[in-house]
């Protein structure tokens, strides 16, 4: 059986919103960051990079949640645009693994989590997280779906990330970014998304952003 390692942050959500899609049979591992699970032998042999989520499919290791959404899709043929499209698939996954994941990411450590205010960096990502929303949400001004004319593994991976929004942005985030808050809203009423957001609560997973969760998740500090 697939094992899948997760928590409940965006990039592993995306992915077990694709598995519930597919009814895809797996076995979901914890993987508590604040806890430094990340870093153990195990997992490292699985994603050297010591993130989640990543994936265990026979032989088959996979570990970056928009590489796993196309190996995925692939190995199932679900959720795959026609194949005039695959040029286009490819942008729009990797615009987001680029560019909405890691601005988004970096907007929340510093807004919510940096021990020190720093402005400048602040005031960049979060102009960032802006300006990608914003594309997003103009290509989507006159289409249902982000690539082609069908619910894709795409629209997957902006609903993970877009989930952050107010998070990231404040309660008026919603206001600037119409045709994505469409999409948004579609994608999480499905029974899928239900699931995958759930899933975390069936784990119990360190709550408290403490001195050893930042000992684990910002080792930089350490340095």
């Amino acid at each position: 059986m697939l094992k899948f390692y997760f928590n409940g942050s965006p990039n592993p959500t995306k992915v077990a919103l694709f598995l519930e899609e597919a009814e895809l049979a797996y076995e979901p591992i914890a993987v508590d960051t604040r806890k430094g699970d990340q870093f153990s032998p195990e997992f490292l042999s699985i994603n050297p990079n010591g993130k989640v989520p990543a994936i265990v499919d026979g032989e088959a290791r996979v570990f970056d949640s928009n590489a796993i959404l196309l190996y995925l899709a692939e190995k199932t043929g679900k959720f795959l645009p026609a194949a005039p499209l695959r040029g286009e698939l490819l942008s729009w996954l990797m615009f987001a693994a680029t560019g909405v994941g890691p601005f988004s990411g970096q907007a929340v450590h510093f807004k919510h989590f940096a021990p020190e205010k720093v402005p400048y960096a602040l005031k960049r990502y979060l102009y960032e997280v802006e300006r990608h929303y914003s594309v997003l949400n103009d290509h989507l001004a006159n289409r249902k779906y982000m690539v082609g004319d069908a619910y894709s593994i795409v629209d997957m991976d902006v609903w993970g990330w877009a989930r952050m929004a107010v998070f990231i942005l404040g309660e008026g985030a919603w206001g600037k970014f119409p045709h994505l808050k469409r999409l948004f809203d579609e994608v999480d009423a499905r029974p899928a998304a239900a699931k995958a957001k759930t899933l975390k609560d069936r784990f119990k997973f360190k709550a408290e952003m403490d001195d050893e969760a930042r000992k684990h998740m910002f080792k930089h500090l350490a340095a």
